[in-house]
């Protein structure tokens, strides 16, 4: 199914929505606390997150390693370019395998109308190609879900 180009490169884009039966500030600390990244970050066939970092401020830079049930280690990292507290994160994305293939990510987070929790939306803009907005579709549809379950686990006691 082709999926329209962003408007301002002509580049294929993705996005995705999900609701999450939590508050906007718990899935704010999913996407920028890097103990939280840690629990949920990566499609499914990711074992483990050995390594997340983040900066939280523009100009200030992320890094997430992610290891795969193969063994193999897969290394994102970008810079922070719009940061709107519990409301939108906008930033870069490159991979450490090709740094020059940069792209990038919209996460706008709003409460829902029933007040019950919350929608989120993801926009990744400017892939390389179509083959690229295919893979990272297959990773965000399971960071998605990884990240459901994340917020829907109890919280530790104080």
């Amino acid at each position: 199914m082709a999926q329209p180009a962003s408007p301002d490169t002509g580049r294929p884009s993705l996005t995705l929505r999900r609701h999450y039966a939590v508050a906007p500030d718990k899935v704010w600390r999913a996407w920028t606390d890097p103990q939280a990244l840690r629990h949920w970050f990566g499609p499914e066939e990711i074992v483990a997150v050995p390594h997340a970092e983040v900066d939280l401020r523009v100009g200030g830079r992320f890094r997430v390693a992610m290891l795969a049930a193969d063994g193999e280690t897969h290394d994102v990292s970008g810079t922070y370019l719009e940061i709107v507290p519990r409301r939108r994160l906008v930033f870069s994305w490159a991979w450490r395998s090709t740094p020059e293939r940069e792209s990038r990510v919209t996460v706008r987070i709003e409460p829902d109308a029933a007040g019950t929790g919350c929608e989120l939306e993801l926009l990744h803009e400017q892939f390389f190609d179509q083959a690229a907005r295919e893979g990272h579709e297959h990773g965000w549809t399971g960071s998605m879900v990884r990240l459901e379950r994340w917020l829907g686990r109890p919280e530790p006691a104080a």
